[in-house]
């Protein structure tokens, strides 16, 4: 075939229209505006691609216990735990997510006071003096301690009730009885049990732990020493009566600590990673304490084993208050959120169905459940605005006491304490007053007011001693005290 072959007229024609078509677009300029389209959409592809979503695993928290393993041991301290297996994997406590980070092992008073080191000095003296008195036979006399066990003790107590009342007319408060002890919201208080002294002690829910020696020397300045063991809430205290120089204190956190003034620390007596909403200690049994832990739980602590002898859940949910009743040293009282009271018997607990002996039942959270000076009744708070008083053999008589305990969540909860008797129970009131109930009566009958009382009162303790002193908090965060020189009548 020849290099030169000739075309078709087909050929030629198709060639011509090729030709044409060519110059046609060329003169229309489409094939620049292709390319720049071209360019365009690429770049809004680029525009909307988007990086793809790195999911990242869902990771479930089991607690230890619901995983049915016992705490590790070294978690607390280096103090073991014996606590049945089966005991710990039908506990129904959560942990608590916003729990702080704690430093385990003991703390140097001294490191955690906020105030100067002459401050920390002056507070170690005065309770290693009270201490060191007691120890020696020094201290002050109690007006029971030199009765004999016998019919005149009893006779002495029957008397005490009758005629020890308090006249309620005679408690004052005065400006030098006022004081702010801590920052913040005060949601623990415990006296010290001694008549050497008039030391309290309050924590607050940062943690802070402060003191207030209410009839210190001038050159002791206010008296007031703030320690920062804690990292969360103080729950509670427990001073042992024939050691001042020791406390333990408890705290949402799941720490309870030991305040040894003759070592100068605040060492870790327990840790978990429950919170601990309440603590104390029976007086018939000063080696041994009880705490709420977690939802419903509650703890027996043997201090000097270091660890844990009884464990089981007796509510629903929280325990707020654990009290003992002083003519029974086996009869216990426990208020929890879940809208009950109940008394139990400690010789009868069964770990997997805890029967109580009485169940008072209210239809909001209980704050608080008290026994009464003689054991004979128990006196419940409730969030429902009633307050119950419980007596007879088996406390089975209960009448209801309508109350305002709407303090909202911003005050603490009102606690209904008794008196120095069984005929009256203190609780606060929204009008800034403090509200008197008779047990007899089943009523309130007297109101306590003062132009020095500018908030809501919401906690109170009663005293002991030569003075009668009822001591409350307010809405200002202020730790204030009635005092009555002689008023027994």
């Amino acid at each position: 075939m020849g290099s030169h072959q000739k075309i078709t007229e087909y050929e030629r024609r198709r060639d011509e229209n090729i030709k044409r078509n060519s110059e046609m677009l060329a003169a229309l300029k489409i094939k620049s505006k292709l390319v720049d389209l071209a360019a365009v959409s690429a770049k809004r592809e680029r525009a909307q691609c988007k990086k793809p979503k790195i999911e990242t695993p869902v990771v479930l928290r089991r607690s230890l216990r619901t995983r049915g393993v016992p705490p590790d041991a070294s978690t607390a301290g280096g103090i073991t735990d014996d606590l049945d297996k089966k005991l710990v994997s039908t506990r129904k406590s959560k942990p608590v997510p916003w729990k702080s980070p704690q430093e385990q092992g003991p703390l140097a008073m001294r490191d955690i006071c906020t105030c100067d080191d002459e401050s920390d000095q002056k507070l170690i003296e005065i309770i290693s003096a009270c201490s060191r008195k007691f120890i020696s036979g020094e201290a002050d006399a109690h007006p029971c301690d030199n009765l004999d066990n016998s019919e005149n003790f009893e006779a002495f107590k029957a008397i005490n009730r009758l005629h020890c009342s308090i006249n309620v007319e005679a408690l004052q408060l005065k400006s030098e009885n006022i004081a702010r002890v801590v920052p913040g919201r005060i949601v623990s208080l415990r006296i010290f049990p001694t008549l050497d002294m008039q030391m309290i002690a309050v924590g607050n829910k940062f943690g802070d732990i402060g003191f207030w020696n209410v009839n210190g020397k001038q050159e002791d300045g206010d008296g007031i020493f703030l320690y920062h063991p804690h990292t969360a809430p103080v729950s509670g205290f427990v001073i042992n009566p024939f050691s001042v120089s020791k406390m333990y204190s408890s705290c949402y956190d799941g720490s309870i600590r030991l305040m040894d003034v003759e070592k100068e620390v605040f060492d870790m007596v327990y840790s978990s990673e429950y919170s601990i909403y309440s603590i104390s200690q029976s007086t018939h049994d000063v080696k041994s304490l009880y705490f709420g832990e977690g939802i419903g739980g509650i703890n027996m602590w043997d201090v000097r084993a270091g660890k844990s002898s009884f464990s089981c859940d007796l509510h629903e949910y929280r325990i707020n208050t654990i009290d003992f009743n002083s003519d029974n040293e086996y009869i216990m009282a426990t208020s929890s959120t879940d809208g009950t009271a109940c008394i139990w018997d400690l010789r009868q607990i069964n770990a997997d169905k805890p029967a109580p002996l009485k169940t008072v039942t209210h239809k909001r959270a209980v704050a608080s459940a008290y026994f009464s000076p003689s054991g004979k009744c128990l006196a419940t708070t409730s969030a429902d605005d009633k307050v119950s008083i419980s007596s007879g053999a088996n406390y089975e008589d209960t009448c209801m006491v309508y109350h305002n305990n709407q303090t909202g969540r911003w005050i603490s909860p009102f606690r209904g304490i008794w008196g120095w008797d069984d005929s009256s129970i203190f609780i606060g009131n929204m009008k800034r007053r403090v509200d008197v109930i008779s047990v007899e009566a089943e009523r309130r009958v007297a109101t306590l007011e003062s132009d020095l009382l500018s908030a809501i009162p919401c906690l109170y303790i009663d005293g002991d001693g030569d003075e009668a002193a009822l001591l409350f908090l307010d809405k200002h965060d202020r730790l204030l005290i009635d005092k009555a020189q002689s008023c027994f009548i």
